[in-house]
């Protein structure tokens, strides 16, 4: 009888912990990249954008929990054209590092604001779309190994 109780309680258990550690957020176990990507990449979004584009994106995108983020860009071009900045002019971040790069070119993208009147849990913003040059900032390259 002990060991169904006990079984009955793991299972309890493991059922709990599945629906919880959802909840606990994909921030916590993404890389850098895979943040960059949640935050700032939509190559499949329609350009120009709806409306009601940024109130969905930034909270499909987990950027309304626990707070609305007050601005956000999207990028809608391939990752591959982005990625491709980092071997692009290089320029002086906001922050005084060197390690950021201009694009050559103009890319489609859609500015998300928060609207000053907007307060969470309800984040309200407004959606702005325009072809601009981005500043992003690059990780210093890494060896690995030799072989």
């Amino acid at each position: 009888m002990g060991l169904e109780k006990s079984f009955l309680l793991f299972s309890l258990l493991v059922l709990v912990l599945g629906w919880v550690q959802p909840s606990l957020g994909v921030e916590s176990r993404e890389t850098q990249t895979q943040k960059f990507q949640r935050q700032h990449m939509d190559e499949e979004g329609h350009f120009p954008s709806s409306p009601t584009y940024c109130n969905q994106m930034m909270k499909s995108r987990g950027m309304t929990s626990g707070s609305c983020k007050p601005m956000n860009t999207f990028v809608h071009e391939p990752l591959e054209t982005v990625q491709a900045i980092c071997s692009q002019g290089q320029v002086t971040c906001k922050n005084g590092k060197r390690n950021c790069h201009k694009s050559s070119s103009t890319l489609r993208i859609t500015d998300c604001r928060l609207k000053g009147s907007s307060k969470y849990p309800k984040c309200d913003y407004t959606t702005t779309d325009s072809q601009k040059h981005i500043i992003i900032a690059c990780d210093v390259v890494h060896l690995d190994a030799t072989v």
